[in-house]
C-alpha cells in the first residue's frame, strides 16, 4: 500500500496503464487486421481454387473421372460443390447428399446468383448438416458461374472458419506473450529510472527534514548536471540563505528583547483581538500587581487578553485610532499608561502600552511639597514668637527687667531653634548630595558606649527611666567617625527617653556578627504603628503628629542617622508594637 504513496509507485503505474492502453489499442487493431487478412486470404484461396476446377473442367469434358482427381489435388480444409444447371452434383464431399446440396445452393439467394449469371458471389455463414456433418460451422462460401461444354452451372468453394480463428488465435497468443514481455521490461527500466530520478528526491526530502528542525547547516550531494541537480543546488542555497535570515532574525530578536528588558518603562503588545504578545519585565510586574488586585476579589487570574483594567482603554485606541494616556493606581502603585495603535498596510492590527511606574515620582513630589510645608511651618512657628516677643519689647509691654530678660530668653531660644533646624537641614542636604565627609578613626566600643550612656543617665533620672548597656566583646575596634555615630546614638536614645514612660527602660545592645557589629538601641515605650512605620526615616516625619516646641524635635533625625549608617556602608531598620516598644537595629562591617 506504502508503494502508490510514494512517487515511484505512482510514477510507474502510470507509465504501466499507458503503456497497457497503447498496447491494447494496437492488439485490437493487430488483431482485426490479421482477421480481416486472413478472411481476405481464406476468400482469394476459395477464388483461386474455384477458378482452378473451372479452367480444368473448360478444357475437359470427362467430369467424373478428372474431378476425382481435382479433388485429390485441393486442400483438405476447402470443399468444392460443382453444381450445373440440369441439377447434376458434383462434390469433394464424400457420402454427401447431393440432392440436399441442390437444394441448398438453389434455395440461398445470394448464392444462387453464381448459377444464374456471371457475377462471382461470396458469403459468410453457417454450414448446413449437409456440408460439414453434425458439426455446425461458420464457414466462407464463394461461387463463380460455370459455362463450358455447352454446359452452364456454378462451382462453390467453402472453408470453415475455424482455420482463420485457429490463426487468429495464434496471433493473439504471441502478441499477450509480447504485451506481457513489454510490461516486464517497462517495469524494469520504469524502476531503474525512477531509482535514478528518486534518490536525488528522497535526499531532498532528508534535507528538507533536517532544515524543519532547525538545521541549516546540512547540505544534499549533487550527483548530476541534470535538473534534480539545478535543484539540489538551489536547495543547498536556499538553505545556506535560511541560516543567514534566520541568524539575522534571531539577532534582531535577542537585541529587541534585550532593548525591552533593559526598559525602565514596561511595554505590552496587543493584537487586535486584544491577545497579549509581548512583554517585558516591568510589564510583568504591572500585570503581576493587577492579579493581585483582582485576586482578592474574584480569585487568580492568568492574563493572556487585556486586564479588565484597561480594556476601555484598549477599545478607545482600537476605535479611534489616536493615542490615549490614562492614570491607575494598582497594588499602592501609580501608573500612567500611554497607548498606541499599531497598523498593518490596511488598518489597525492591534496597540502597544508602554507603562510607567510613577509611585516614586509620586511620592517625591509629596515629600517636596510635605518638605516645604513642614520647613515653613517649623520655622513660622518661632519666627511669629520672636516676632511677637521683640515688638513687646519693642512697645514696652515689659516693664520690668524681669520681664525683658524672659522675653529675650524666649528670643534667644527660638533663634537656637531656627539655627539648630537649619544646621540640620545643611547638614541632611550635603549627606544626600553625597558631600558627607567622616573622619574616621578607631574607637574602642566598650569606653564609647559608655560616655553615651552616662551623657543620658541624668535625663533618664529625671524622667525615672532606667537606661543600660549590654555587650558581648566590650573590647572590641570599630574604624568610625565618633562625632557622627555620637550623633547617631543621641538622636536615638533621645527619641527612646522621649517616647518612654515614667518607670521604663532604654536599653543599648551591642553584639558581633559575621562581618561586623550589630547595635540594638530597644526601649518599652509606646511604640509605633505598623502603618506608621514605614516613613519613620522620612525628613520631617513625626508618629505623634504634635508640632509643639522645646524637645518635641524637628523631625529631622532619623533621617539624618540614616544617611550616617548608610555613610559608614550600613544598614538600619526598625521594628516596633504599638504599647510594647521599639527596637532601632543598626549594622555597622568590620574595619577595612
Amino acid at each position: 500500500m506504502m508503494l502508490w504513496k510514494s512517487v515511484v509507485g505512482k510514477l510507474w503505474l502510470t507509465i504501466i496503464m499507458l503503456f497497457s492502453f497503447v498496447l491494447f489499442i494496437l492488439t485490437v487493431l493487430l488483431l482485426e487486421f490479421f482477421h480481416n487478412q486472413s478472411m481476405q486470404e481464406a476468400e482469394n484461396s476459395l477464388f483461386k481454387t474455384a477458378n482452378q476446377v473451372e479452367t480444368v473442367l473448360r478444357e475437359h469434358e470427362n467430369y467424373d473421372g478428372l474431378l476425382n482427381v481435382i479433388w485429390e489435388m485441393i486442400d483438405e480444409d476447402i470443399g468444392v460443390v460443382v453444381l450445373l444447371d440440369d441439377g447434376t452434383v458434383y462434390t469433394s464431399l464424400q457420402d454427401a447428399d447431393k440432392a440436399e446440396i441442390e437444394q441448398l445452393f438453389q434455395g440461398d439467394a445470394e448464392l444462387k446468383g453464381a448459377l444464374s449469371g456471371d457475377e462471382e458471389v461470396k458469403e459468410t455463414t453457417y454450414l448446413p448438416s449437409v456440408l460439414e456433418g453434425d458439426n455446425v460451422t461458420q464457414a466462407t462460401i464463394v461461387g463463380i458461374p460455370l459455362n463450358t461444354n455447352g454446359e452452364q452451372g456454378a462451382i462453390y468453394a467453402f472453408q470453415s472458419v475455424d482455420s482463420s480463428e485457429s490463426t487468429s488465435a495464434s496471433t493473439t497468443k504471441f502478441i499477450l506473450i509480447a504485451v506481457l514481455a513489454g510490461i516486464i521490461l517497462t517495469t524494469v527500466f520504469a524502476f531503474f529510472l525512477l531509482s535514478r530520478v528518486t534518490a536525488p528526491l528522497r535526499r531532498l526530502k532528508e534535507g528538507a527534514v533536517e532544515l524543519s528542525k532547525g538545521k541549516f547547516d546540512m547540505k544534499v550531494p549533487i550527483i548530476s548536471n541534470d535538473e534534480i541537480g539545478d535543484l539540489s543546488r538551489t536547495f543547498n542555497r536556499m538553505a545556506k540563505q535560511l541560516k543567514h535570515n534566520v541568524s539575522a532574525l534571531q539577532e534582531e530578536k535577542e537585541n529587541l528583547s534585550n532593548i525591552l528588558s533593559s526598559m525602565a518603562d514596561g511595554v505590552i503588545t496587543f493584537n487586535r483581538d486584544g491577545e497579549i504578545l509581548v512583554t517585558n519585565p516591568p510589564a510583568e510586574d504591572f500585570l503581576s500587581y493587577i492579579q493581585m488586585d483582582e485576586t482578592n476579589l474574584e480569585g487568580p487570574q492568568t492574563f493572556g487578553h487585556v486586564p479588565e483594567r484597561l480594556l476601555s482603554l484598549f477599545q478607545e485606541v482600537k476605535d479611534s485610532e489616536t493615542t490615549k494616556i490614562a492614570e491607575i493606581t494598582v497594588h499602592g502603585h501609580d501608573w500612567v499608561i500611554l497607548m498606541n495603535p499599531l497598523y498593518d498596510a490596511k488598518a489597525v492590527r492591534g496597540a502597544v502600552a508602554v507603562l510607567r511606574d510613577m509611585t516614586e515620582e509620586r511620592r517625591l513630589d509629596k515629600m517636596r511639597k510635605d518638605f516645604i510645608a513642614n520647613v515653613s511651618h517649623e520655622l513660622r512657628t518661632p519666627i511669629a514668637m520672636m516676632q511677637g516677643y521683640s515688638e513687646a519689647i519693642i512697645d514696652d509691654i515689659a516693664e520690668t527687667p524681669e520681664e525683658k530678660k524672659d522675653m529675650a530668653q524666649v528670643i534667644y531660644d527660638e533663634s537656637l531653634r531656627m539655627g539648630r533646624l537649619v544646621n540640620e537641614l545643611l547638614d541632611l542636604a550635603r549627606m544626600e548630595a553625597g558631600h558627607l565627609s567622616l573622619n574616621k578613626s578607631e574607637v574602642e566600643i566598650g569606653s564609647f558606649i559608655e560616655r553615651i550612656v552616662k551623657k543620658f543617665k541624668g535625663l533618664a533620672g529625671v524622667k525615672e527611666i532606667r537606661i543600660s548597656a549590654d555587650m558581648d566583646q566590650p573590647d572590641a575596634v570599630l574604624l568610625i567617625d565618633p562625632d557622627r555615630m555620637e550623633q547617631v546614638f543621641t538622636n536615638l536614645v533621645d527619641n527612646a527617653l522621649r517616647h518612654t514612660p515614667q518607670g521604663g527602660e532604654v536599653r543599648i545592645i551591642q553584639r558581633s556578627s559575621t562581618n561586623g557589629t550589630v547595635f540594638e538601641i530597644k526601649d518599652t515605650g509606646v511604640g509605633i504603628s505598623a502603618e506608621e512605620l514605614p516613613f519613620v526615616f522620612e525628613r520631617f516625619y513625626k508618629v505623634d503628629k504634635a508640632r509643639t516646641r522645646g524637645r518635641a524635635g524637628t523631625g529631622l533625625g532619623l533621617a539624618i542617622v540614616k544617611n550616617i549608617i548608610h555613610g559608614h556602608d550600613g544598614k538600619i531598620e526598625v521594628t516596633s508594637k504599638l504599647g510594647q516598644g521599639t527596637t532601632f537595629t543598626f549594622f555597622l562591617p568590620e574595619k577595612k
